[in-house]
């Protein structure tokens, strides 16, 4: 597949039919990001169908996550060795068969496995679009307008993605939102086999497949450790998992120190200009994932929106995001990386303001749409300069470890801030459940088991109500109260750690021009052959 197609770019700063390929890569993007939300406004219908247990629910909705976080950056090793078209023809290739494996599954165990090959595939055609947008585009403005684009797309299509299966679930069964990719994953084939060229300032050195098959287990032992920490009666195996990914993480750095030729170089990756931003996308991916993850919850546990009114709900996000796209371009060019991730970190910090002051029963829906799209806007603008920065502190030829690194800013800081806010939204709703029920006149006549019940979340509060009728009422008015100051607690979590992003980026990302000074730093040490490490240090 990879010898079809234009062969090479010419020496201008874009490629031939430029246009033509942005929109492949993106368009192969788009696919991957639709695969990763659909699954979990399905859960429902899906746990009906098979009597499925709550800890077959987790692994169904990280099972796409889990998929490409552990094989993001082996398999973008190997496409910087082997050739990236041809990782991303593979990954979209096999989309359509694990679409239709999921969406046809006889039982959990086989929608699970279906999850698991799309985003396998996932992870070898997301990050590779990226990556060749970083090789095809020659480092500066038409660049940054290309990443900007990439990115908003990417994000929006996130988002998208839980409004289609919102509204393919009101006429369609379950299934039919797996399907919802498999045309646009052909076109996104065809366009990419025809446009796309073949090989790009590829790397020649071997792939360190030891490292490779480590990042894989201590990546996927750290997701589905985050991932099951909430789930019932699963803290001892979660507990478990984080230990053995902990000790693996150790071994896969001492791989890195000591290998010829390491799959993560942690010369590059020491490098200012790369580790900020790496953290600072991880707490604005992470922060917008955990805010829909409860945002979801509140539209309708406490609102009582529909699956596809809660689903539609958060489209002012994409519009934020895809609104901004060319304005966040201009903004690093002109005004630098640290500037437009802070504007990034202005906008999302209001939009949790806006969640814990305003988001109360019976609240407007000017303020739901108001707090998506300020959230919409703060990611765009946040994360072009992170994507910029990250694939343009490595050479091209090692852009596959930067390309997976940005990925794994939404999958690791999707899953541990799903995890942080989910745990204070479950520490705020106990605390105020057992509150409620203490002030009961009736404290006295419930049980251990029933207080245990009422406290653990609000599905299984509503679930108890339905065993007590003449109590019921009371039961699921409590229930949304103390999910109220569960949520509450949530934001003002996120925004905590906002916070802290913003004081990240403000004090330890330089200046434009320091920034400037430091990447042509990085092309001259690249140039040598000698990575440098000193400007490790804010």
């Amino acid at each position: 597949m990879a010898g079809t197609g234009p062969e090479s770019t010419t020496t201008s700063d874009v490629p031939p039919r430029a246009g033509l390929v942005l929109a492949s890569l993106i368009l192969g993007a788009f696919v991957c990001n639709v695969n990763l939300s659909v699954a979990n406004v399905a859960l429902p219908d899906i746990g009906k169908a098979f009597n499925a247990s709550q800890t077959s629910l987790t692994l169904v909705a990280v099972g796409c996550t889990l998929g490409l976080a552990m094989s993001v950056l082996y398999f973008g090793a190997i496409g910087d060795r082997h050739g990236r078209k041809r990782m991303l023809l593979l990954g979209l290739v096999i989309t359509i068969p694990a679409a239709f494996l999921s969406a046809f599954a006889t039982n959990v165990q086989m929608l699970m496995l279906g999850r698991l090959l799309t985003g396998l595939a996932a992870g070898m055609a997301y990050p590779t679009t990226l990556a060749l947008v970083t090789a095809l585009w020659a480092d500066g403005t038409t660049r940054t307008k290309a990443i900007a684009l990439w990115q908003s797309v990417s994000g929006a299509s996130a988002v998208l993605g839980p409004a289609l299966a919102g509204l393919f679930l009101e006429h369609l069964w379950w299934g039919s939102v797996f399907l919802i990719v498999v045309p646009v994953a052909v076109v996104a084939l065809v366009m990419n086999l025809l446009f796309v060229p073949s090989h790009v300032a590829e790397s020649t050195e071997p792939v360190d497949h030891l490292g490779g098959a480590l990042s894989v287990l201590m990546i996927a032992g750290l997701v589905l450790g985050i991932g099951m920490i909430s789930a019932p009666n699963r803290l001892i195996a979660s507990l478990v998992l984080l230990a053995v990914s902990g000790v693996l993480i150790v071994l896969f750095f001492l791989r890195q120190r000591s290998a010829k030729h390491p799959l993560y170089d942690l010369n590059y990756a020491r490098r200012r200009l790369f580790w900020v931003p790496a953290v600072a996308g991880m707490i604005v991916l992470g922060s917008l994932a955990g805010a829909m993850y409860v945002g979801q919850q509140f539209l309708q546990n406490v609102m009582h929106y529909s699956t596809l009114a809660a689903g539609t709900a958060i489209l002012p996000a994409a519009i934020g995001m895809i609104s901004v796209a060319p304005h966040s371009a201009k903004l690093v060019d002109t005004k630098g990386s640290r500037f437009t991730m802070l504007l990034g970190y202005s906008f999302i910090l209001p939009a949790f303001g806006v969640m814990l002051f305003t988001w109360h029963e019976g609240v407007s829906y000017l303020f739901i749409g108001l707090a998506y799209l300020l959230m919409g806007a703060g990611v765009g603008f946040a994360l072009t300069p992170a994507a910029r920065s990250l694939t343009s502190s490595v050479p091209v030829a090692k852009v596959g470890m930067a390309s997976g690194t940005s990925d794994l800013q939404r999958d690791l800081g999707g899953s541990i801030f799903q995890a942080v806010l989910g745990t204070f939204l479950t520490l705020g709703y106990a605390a105020a459940f057992s509150k409620a029920v203490a002030a009961s006149p009736e404290a006295s006549t419930v049980s251990a088991q029933t207080r245990s019940e009422l406290t653990a979340s609000f599905s299984s509060a509503t679930k108890m109500a339905e065993q007590f009728p003449q109590y019921q009422s009371a039961i699921v008015a409590a229930a949304e109260k103390s999910f109220l100051q569960g949520s509450s607690w949530a934001y003002g979590a996120g925004a905590f750690f906002i916070f802290l992003g913003a004081v990240l980026v403000f004090f330890a990302y330089p200046s434009r021009e320091k920034a400037m000074e430091m990447f042509a730093q990085y092309q001259r040490d690249d140039a040598t052959g000698a990575p440098d490490t000193t400007t490790v240090a804010p």
